[in-house]
């Protein structure tokens, strides 16, 4: 019996996305729920599992195609007797290096040097889009690479590192022949040959297309606007370095910095409502509660999941909150409910070394907060230069909204809760 795999829902208002990847080609075996094509949104890959047990019959869409919600895009036939043929009646594919025939090629390499094992199968479904392009781009066996990410799934950075230890195990000889042996047989004089070089396109994904469309919109729409302020981060040090151990063992999660920016942020948005605010249209809408959407560098881009009621959490929570959005952005399993709302923005460019940076707001929101690496410097106190450990923050706002007096006092109110601690405590 034939069976119809439509596209899933994929979120509140999301109603299209597009065929990232075929995971499964016309006469492959399925298991029940084993994913068989992934969909790109605007926001999230989404993979599309089988509801039943059997062999792919036929794509009904090719990679890149624009697919609503509820189309068919696959055909499955079930049970074990569907392994001998395919939709079109023909047998199913033998295991030789030649791709078979498909309507939607997979990106796979167009010979493989061998015919991969049940378990690779099994493993390649599992790979996230960003890993499977990171494999196809490099040329590595993904069977031989031991993943690091949740349950020993594998990453992008794994890929990665095993592609260049696989470059390194090569090592440099190999090309030196020919260079050498070029030069003794060219005239006198004459001009060395370049190198070959080359280019690669490859099509942007739907998520980065709506990442570059919405913050070149954010540019044209809002009024732009950064200030700066410098913060002193000895006594967030401090307490951490006091209680991360009690913190760790009574919470069972790392007690980081995030956590102090995401309490100081509340407080600023309190005092300062317009800056947890936004425009639509020709009215202002004001928030009595702080969604913070916190920025996790994923595979496929830059992703805001949001930490809900972050003014009603405690520190644990929100670093749980926190763990479990980066964990989970690796391995590319967040979903489009993580990502939706929010109030207000967090982006930490610290941890990839950032010094100072103007960060673009998040629309519709209309403040976002940028946080640097911190770096000892020598700062005035009490009349004497002292080496303080100092961070850069960066508060850029929409003008059209939120005066610069309100976005200054806003920032100097997270400067000095994050300064002293206690102002945290007792809401001050």
């Amino acid at each position: 019996m034939a069976t119809e795999i439509t596209v899933p829902a994929l979120g509140e208002s999301v109603t299209e996305g597009s065929i990232g990847e075929w995971l499964k080609q016309p006469g492959d075996a399925v298991a029940i729920d084993e994913p068989i094509a992934s969909l790109e949104t605007d926001k999230v890959a989404v993979d599309v599992p089988s509801p039943v047990a059997g062999v792919l019959a036929e794509h009904k869409a090719a990679v890149g195609d624009t697919v609503e919600v509820g189309a068919v895009i696959a055909i499955i036939e079930e049970g074990e007797a569907g392994a001998a043929s395919s939709g079109s009646g023909q047998s199913a594919p033998s295991p030789s290096p030649s791709p078979s025939p498909s309507p939607s090629p997979s990106p796979a390499p167009a010979a493989a040097k061998e015919t991969p094992s049940d378990d690779l199968v099994a493993a390649a479904a599992t790979l996230s889009p960003a890993v499977r392009r990171a494999v196809l781009e490099h040329g590595v066996d993904p069977s031989t690479i031991k993943g690091t990410g949740k349950d020993g799934r594998l990453t992008k950075e794994d890929v990665i590192a095993a592609a260049q230890a696989k470059k390194d195990g090569a090592g440099g000889d190999a090309p030196s022949p020919a260079p050498a042996a070029a030069a003794a047989a060219a005239p006198a004089g004459a001009a060395e040959p370049h190198p070959a070089r080359s280019e690669e396109r490859i099509k942007m994904t739907r998520m980065r297309q709506t990442i570059a469309r919405r913050l070149k919109g954010a540019q044209e729409e809002a009024a732009l606007l950064t200030t700066f302020n410098d913060c002193d981060m000895s006594a967030v040090i401090e307490a951490r370095n006091k209680y991360k151990d009690l913190f760790a063992k009574k919470h069972d999660i790392r007690l980081g910095f995030m956590g102090f920016f995401a309490k100081a942020a509340c407080l600023a948005l309190k005092d300062v409502p317009s800056v947890n605010a936004y425009i639509e249209g020709d009215e202002i809408v004001y928030h009595d509660y702080v969604d913070i959407s916190v920025a996790v560098s994923a595979p496929n881009g830059l992703v805001v999941p949001v930490i809900r009621d972050a003014d009603k959490k405690g520190f644990a929570r929100i670093e749980q909150d926190i763990a479990d959005f980066g964990a989970r952005a690796k391995e590319g399993t967040l979903t489009m409910a993580d990502m939706q709302g929010g109030t207000f923005t967090i982006s930490n460019g610290g941890v990839f070394g950032s010094l100072m940076s103007t960060p673009i707001i998040n629309p519709p929101q209309s403040a976002v907060l940028g946080l640097h690496r911190i770096e000892d410097r020598p700062v005035a106190v009490n009349g004497e230069v002292v080496i303080r450990p100092m961070m850069y923050l960066a508060l850029s706002y929409d003008h059209r909204l939120i005066d610069g007096r309100e976005a200054v006092t806003a920032l100097k109110i997270i400067k000095e809760a994050i300064e002293d601690p206690t102002r945290m405590l007792i809401d001050l």
